[in-house]
């Protein structure tokens, strides 16, 4: 069992990093392994629309989305840690998760996904619900905690002081992995859920 953990800041031992470690040391004690994957400074290429991604099943800019598409194919779970910009999460994370769920073809269902902001004062629900979009468009359970998945702090290692913010965070560690040892013995016992019915693609406007 294996989940990974984007770190959307791109500032060095960050307080959306102490989050995910955080929860990296419950993983541990849960018998799940962990891959951090930091984002880091690099230049995030947007979406472009091109389509390429049907053709090729990955995205046409090879960087570090196929290389985290390839790993998330593997793993039994998603989180994704992001700082607060402007009330949303900040631009690199977006433009990864877009690309990623966009041009991945294989199939996430029961693969739980979660996501853990840190603000300095505000923005951190309106960053969450954001993020929790993704997870939610391709059957992917969500991961909640005991409060709304989030820290506060401003210089690098002040979220440290929030003690709520870090009990959030190995709170949703233990959810997670309960949510995922569980749908590893009911896709045993069960399967994954059947879908029966061909997907139906309704657009508002039509030619």
């Amino acid at each position: 069992m294996k989940v990974l953990l984007i770190n959307g800041s791109p500032r060095k031992n960050s307080n959306t990093l102490l989050a995910l470690n955080e929860m990296a040391k419950v993983f541990s004690e849960e018998g799940i392994e962990t891959e951090i994957i930091n984002i880091g400074t690099k230049a995030m290429q947007g979406c472009i629309a091109c389509e390429k991604c049907r053709q090729l099943n990955k995205c046409v800019f090879n960087d570090l989305v196929n290389e985290v598409a390839a790993k998330f194919e593997n793993a039994d779970g998603l989180i994704v840690g992001s700082p607060v910009y402007y009330a949303a999460p900040n631009a690199s994370v977006q433009a990864l998760l877009q690309r990623l769920f966009y041009s991945t073809h294989f199939d996430k269902t029961m693969k739980i996904g979660a996501s853990f902001v840190c603000a300095r004062r505000s923005g951190a629900t309106s960053s969450f619900d954001v993020l929790n979009k993704f997870f939610t468009n391709c059957g992917m359970p969500v991961v909640s905690s005991q409060y709304w998945n989030n820290s506060h702090g401003w210089e690098a290692g002040e979220a440290i002081k929030d003690d709520e913010g870090m009990q959030t965070a190995r709170t949703l560690a233990r959810n997670a992995s309960f949510l995922i040892k569980s749908i590893n013995l009911g896709k045993e016992k069960f399967g994954l859920p059947k879908m029966p019915e061909d997907r139906v693609w309704t657009n508002f406007f039509r030619d």
